[in-house]
């Protein structure tokens, strides 16, 4: 081809490949500035609508805040003493005034051989066994040729991860383990046994029984004690309060104490109204940023009659109307309250911008004398009829509206009771020993719980429950998996365990028993408890515990959920379901950016139509090369017929000239 082009014009020269070019370019200028324009426009369309997608995104964000209730109350608390921090978990305190009186910290157990050797690494220390055994947990560590020094026992025990840390050190006299318990408190405290000794019995310390501790040994046998475990205690308005740890959770609700020293602090805590208005200034700012959006690519200067990129969508149009819609509204299930819009709060529409005006002090002035209804403005919430129903939750398709509840079977517990009445008095008290002093239990079909009675005698059967309450109270694996058990005596005297969970799968069993024939206790399985069962709005609901349910295709109340408290069946009562502004606006967001939302569908059109431009220059390629061969070959074709007829002519002009003397001569 290109061969062809370069040979163009030999015949005539006019007809060249410059002229090719020219009309080819002609041809093409046309289609290429309408598909570039084309183009243009699309990836304008395409970065404006980003920028509205993320406008509309940035407002999901302060609105999921302000939908869940207990972003709409904020607590403040303070604390006189700053060795006595405090925090605070909004959705759990209160309002209340603490005096709090810290009379130990927590520390951690500390042991030092009395022994001292001559070399970490080769002096034998004795082969055997080690039991180290620390709260619940019991580790043996094997001390053979292999680690048979001061060193190598000190290294088996940190790779042993029994809950304790050993060292070396250097005193210039010779060389002396230390031991540390990992973590504080009276409950980490650390007692080692040794079985198996080679260098003589296992309490003579002599070889490893050197290392041996308990609380009970004579002083300068074994490991000293040179640090005690000890817990912290505070007393909060009077009340003492124990932990492991210097961190107390939960002593008072939605309060943590992280003390550093031992003193006396006041601790306030207050309701922090600017804290709740500071989310609805983030709200406000981040409605007013879209309308900023909005207004740079879809407005309209009436001045100069000139649009913008977007002026006139329907897209956008479609946006402003629905979120307008939803902030300038009465709240249904509001219209007797209040508190019943955005503007009842001092957040108005500037119709001049289209933004909305904040009353930083009105909202909180509203917030302190009508929380629960500011709180259903923004937030969903179920307003009950009956105080032992509570509102869990709605779904996504639960529509605002009253609903009635009623209960066909209430929820109940799990329990075991024992088989024989507890008998213990004055005259013949319940013996404790050896022998029947270990428990273990299955609470909830998950957790296993091993329990030591302290040995002694009881003289009452609730003297034996308390000890046993105090045992299960203090289980850590109960506490891990945040369940108890309640003991009591029912109606005969037998021991009874309830678990604190409610539903089918709720129960207590006793899976191990040492003899306890003496209090009515042997291996068993208890009663498990029930789910609650019943409907809501007419709809049978599901039962998982307390928690009365429904789930999706279930009408208007589909995805409802209420806690049902107490043991009453029948009506109990109706739920009142306000949807706020602020879930409302999520679930609109989420729509809007969602995969079938109409930025998305309008974002795909728009590749859609970028696919489409660029296979129609494709096109335009193939018809200007099939072009350019077509202006090649009938270039080429004039070119070589006009070489043709100038050779003729040449051939002629000669032929005439070659005649010219002879018509000379004849004349």
């Amino acid at each position: 081809m290109v061969m062809a082009i370069s040979s163009l014009g030999v015949g005539s020269g006019v007809l060249t490949s410059d002229l090719v070019d020219q009309l080819v370019a002609a041809e093409r200028k046309p289609t290429d500035v309408r598909l570039t324009q084309e183009t243009q426009k699309t990836e304008a369309l395409l970065s404006a609508y980003g920028k509205l997608r993320s406008a509309v995104t940035e407002l999901r964000l302060p609105m999921r805040q302000l939908s869940a209730p207990d972003n709409l109350k904020a607590f403040s608390a303070t604390s006189s003493n700053e060795d006595i921090a405090v925090s605070v978990d909004s959705t759990k305190a209160n309002r209340g005034t603490y005096n709090v009186n810290v009379t130990s910290l927590a520390q951690a157990q500390a042991l030092a051989s009395n022994a001292v050797f001559a070399d970490r690494d080769a002096t034998s220390v004795g082969q055997g066994t080690l039991t180290l055994s620390v709260g619940d947990k019991t580790t043996n560590i094997t001390v053979d040729g292999s680690n048979d020094t001061l060193q190598g026992l000190a290294n088996a025990i940190n790779e042993s991860d029994a809950g304790v840390s050993a060292g070396v050190i250097d005193t210039g006299n010779g060389f002396q383990l230390v031991l540390s318990a990992d973590e504080t408190g009276t409950a980490n405290a650390v007692s080692i046994s040794v079985t198996g000794d080679n260098g003589g019995t296992d309490t003579d310390n002599l070889g490893l029984s050197r290392f041996a501790f308990n609380s009970g040994m004579d002083a300068g046998a074994g490991l000293t004690e040179t640090i005690a475990a000890a817990d912290a205690v505070m007393e909060i308005n009077g009340v003492p309060v124990t932990r492991s740890t210097n961190n107390f959770e939960n002593v008072i609700d939605g309060l943590t104490f992280d003390i550093q020293a031992t003193g006396e602090s006041t601790v306030k805590v207050e309701q922090d109204f600017g804290a709740v208005a500071d989310r609805v200034q983030g709200f406000v700012d981040k409605f007013n940023a879209l309308q900023s959006t909005i207004d740079s690519l879809a407005g309209f200067n009436a001045e100069a009659g000139v649009g913008s990129l977007l002026t006139g969508d329907s897209t956008v149009r479609g946006i402003q109307n629905q979120l307008r819609g939803i902030l300038t509204r009465v709240v249904p299930g509001l219209e007797s309250a209040s508190v019943r819009s955005l503007a009842d709060v001092g957040i108005t529409t500037n119709f001049e911008t289209g933004g909305l005006e904040f009353d930083r002090a009105k909202f909180e002035e509203q917030l302190k004398a009508y929380p629960d209804d500011v709180t259903a403005l923004f937030a969903e919430q179920g307003r009950t009829t009956d105080s032992q129903v509570e509102f869990v939750r709605s779904g996504l398709d639960t529509v605002p509206g009253t609903y009635d509840i009623n209960v066909t079977q209430a929820a109940t517990q799990g329990l075991l009771a024992g088989n024989a009445a507890v008998a213990a008095n004055t005259t013949t008290p319940l013996s404790i020993t050896a022998a029947n002093d270990e428990l273990t239990f299955q609470v909830d079909g998950e957790t296993s719980a091993s329990i030591t009675l302290t040995q002694g005698d009881y003289t009452s059967p609730q003297a034996f429950v308390d000890e046993l309450q105090a045992q299960l109270n203090a289980n850590n694996a109960l506490s891990a998996a945040d369940v108890s058990v309640q003991v009591g005596l029912d109606v005969g005297g037998k021991l009874t365990f309830t678990s604190s969970t409610y539903g089918s799968n709720s129960n207590v069993s006793v899976t191990s028993a040492e003899d306890g024939s003496a209090y009515g206790l042997a291996v068993a399985t208890g009663t498990a408890g029930s789910d609650v069962a019943g409907t809501i709005g007419g709809r049978t609901a599901e039962g998982d515990g307390q928690v009365l349910f429904l789930g999706n295709g279930n009408g208007e109340a589909s995805g409802l959920q209420v806690r049902v408290l107490g043991d009453q069946t029948g009506s109990r009562g109706s739920i009142n379901f306000i949807e706020g502004v602020g879930e409302r606006t999520v679930n609109l967001v989420t729509n809007f950016v969602g995969s079938d939302g109409a930025i998305e569908s309008r974002t795909e059109s728009l590749n859609r139509d970028l696919e489409q431009i660029e296979k129609s220059r494709a096109r335009l390629d193939e018809r200007i090369a099939s072009y350019r061969e077509r202006l090649v070959a009938q270039f080429s074709a004039a070119d070589s017929l006009i070489s043709q007829l100038n050779s003729t002519r040449d051939y002629v002009t000669q032929q005439l000239a070659a005649l010219a003397p002879q018509n000379n001569q004849k004349n």
